[in-house]
């Protein structure tokens, strides 16, 4: 089982979490939702099309100028405030590494951390377990935050995802992380280059056999572009195939930009898998 804020999802049942960034310089949306009326719409939105979960970040993932602590919480923790109250069964998570950040999204009404840095401030999961909320544990190779990877190597990178993020996990279930909202995340392009991250998706069910949920962050990413040889804004249709490997190989939750592509993505795989009935069947019967 997965539990998040109010909800409970089934072993077969795939979470959308949709992105919502409240930045001025984020690398796909160039700041569309960094105003709150733009971030809000986009919220509702997003509810609209079929996503759980809601992932407010503060700070874009690449380098750029220095956003502080101060800063960060000032993009997030008033607007996790105003998405609580008008979306009050929403879950709502927070794309943060910093502890401190995430006390105060906590007591605005966050459900889960989203911990895209591996954990680089352990103080995050006590904060995750003092409030009882979920935790995202994520392999970030060792890289620091809004850093790019440079010639990084690996042995072998699924044996390093599995013993970063599963040792994250434990440590999250040991300070009192309720374990059924704690995820793993093998960190597409975080502290790897474009064939670690396309074996990292070949090679995703063995970090689904761990048993901790497994969370997938694909959507528009450079190891899309770079297999490809698109741009930013041509990515989706690599993404949504990326989507489709992963749920046959058994992700549970999605953090995407184009959610209504993405839940009809995941309902025929799991259609395909036995997993759900046709919306229609009339072919042949009619």
């Amino acid at each position: 089982m997965l539990r998040l804020g109010k909800r409970e999802f089934g072993t077969h049942e795939p979470v959308i979490m949709a992105i919502v960034n409240r930045t001025p310089d984020s690398f796909y949306d160039r700041g569309a939702t960094f105003r709150d009326e733009p971030a809000l719409a986009r919220v509702e939105r997003a509810v609209a099309e079929g996503a759980a979960i809601i992932d407010i970040g503060g700070v874009k993932a690449g380098p750029g100028e220095e956003v502080t602590a101060e800063e960060e919480a000032r993009r997030t923790v008033g607007f996790v405030a105003e998405v609580r109250r008008r979306f009050p069964d929403v879950i709502i998570s927070v794309d943060t590494w910093r502890a401190e950040v995430g006390r105060a999204v906590c007591e605005a009404g966050a459900d889960l951390l989203n911990d895209a840095w591996g954990g680089v401030d352990p103080g995050l999961a006590e904060v995750a377990a003092r409030y009882r909320v979920g935790l995202v544990c994520t392999h970030a190779g060792g890289a620091q935050p809004r850093t790019r990877p440079h010639r990084i190597e690996y042995d072998d990178v699924m044996a390093d995802i599995l013993d970063v993020t599963v040792a994250l996990a434990e440590r999250a279930l040991a300070l009192g992380v309720p374990r059924e909202s704690i995820m793993i995340d093998p960190g597409h392009d975080f502290g790897k280059n474009t064939r670690h991250s396309l074996e990292a998706t070949r090679r995703l069910d063995e970090m689904v056999a761990t048993g901790w949920p497994v969370l997938v962050s694909l959507s528009n990413k450079d190891f899309v572009g770079e297999t490809l040889d698109r741009p930013v804004k041509e990515r989706v249709v690599g993404t949504l195939a990326t989507t489709a490997v992963s749920a046959w190989l058994g992700a549970r939750v999605y953090r995407v930009h184009e959610v209504a592509e993405t839940r009809q993505v995941l309902e025929m795989v799991s259609a395909i898998a036995g997993h759900r009935s046709p919306a229609v069947a009339r072919r042949g019967l009619v």
